[in-house]
Parts: structure tokens; C-alpha cells; sequence
């Protein structure tokens, strides 16, 4: 096989790293807009506050802050969050949240940047 004349491999190469940072950043912008933050929030103040208490700082359910939170990291939080926590009141969310979703709010938690 003919070797490509070395204009073409530069301009290949540049197509390609061209169409990955698209790809990339398109990538990012819809994960980001995957998530509504407002509807996200209320969810967590309003039912997830039902157990946990309307400040998250417990009540029937454990505290949600990010102090009681700081030894647990943003994957373990958001598995709980999809899977709920058998033998216990907090069922699993995964029929009504997306990961992307339960990512989100495990983030905001471990941030306390959910009021």
C-alpha cells in the first residue's frame, strides 16, 4: 500500500483530532444538560427531606450533610441512591433517576450545596 502524500497526513490528522474534540466537548454538553438542577434539588429538599429532614441534617433517615457525608465518595452515594439500601426505609430511586442523576446529586451532597 502507497503512502499518503504527507499533506494529506497532516490534514488527516488534523480531521481527526478536529472531530474528537467536537465529539468531546458535544459529549460534556449533553451530560451536563442531562441533568434539570432545579428539578433535581427539590427533589432531593422535598422527598428525599421526607425522611432525611427538610435541612438534610436527619431525621427518619441519616443525615445528608457533607460532613456526615465526607467518608463515603460520589460513586458509593449515588449506587445507594439508584439501589436503595435493603432491610431499611430508603428504596431504590433507580426506576425514577438516571444515573447521570443520581451522579448529580451525590455530588451536590458531598459539596452541601444543596439548599
Amino acid at each position: 500500500m502507497q503512502a499518503l502524500p504527507t499533506r494529506w497526513r497532516t490534514s488527516s490528522r488534523w480531521w481527526l483530532s478536529a472531530a474528537a474534540a467536537v465529539a468531546l466537548a458535544g459529549s460534556a454538553w449533553a451530560g451536563e444538560n442531562a441533568v434539570d438542577a432545579a428539578k433535581l434539588t427539590a427533589l432531593v429538599l422535598q422527598d428525599c427531606g421526607s425522611c432525611h429532614g427538610m435541612t438534610l441534617k436527619g431525621g427518619l433517615g441519616k443525615p445528608l450533610t457533607a460532613e456526615q457525608l465526607e467518608h463515603w465518595d460520589s460513586e458509593q452515594i449515588a449506587h445507594i441512591i439508584l439501589e436503595g439500601v435493603p432491610g431499611t426505609p430508603m428504596p431504590p430511586w433507580k426506576p425514577l433517576l438516571s444515573e447521570a442523576e443520581a451522579r448529580w446529586i451525590a455530588d451536590h451532597l458531598k459539596k452541601g450545596t444543596l439548599r
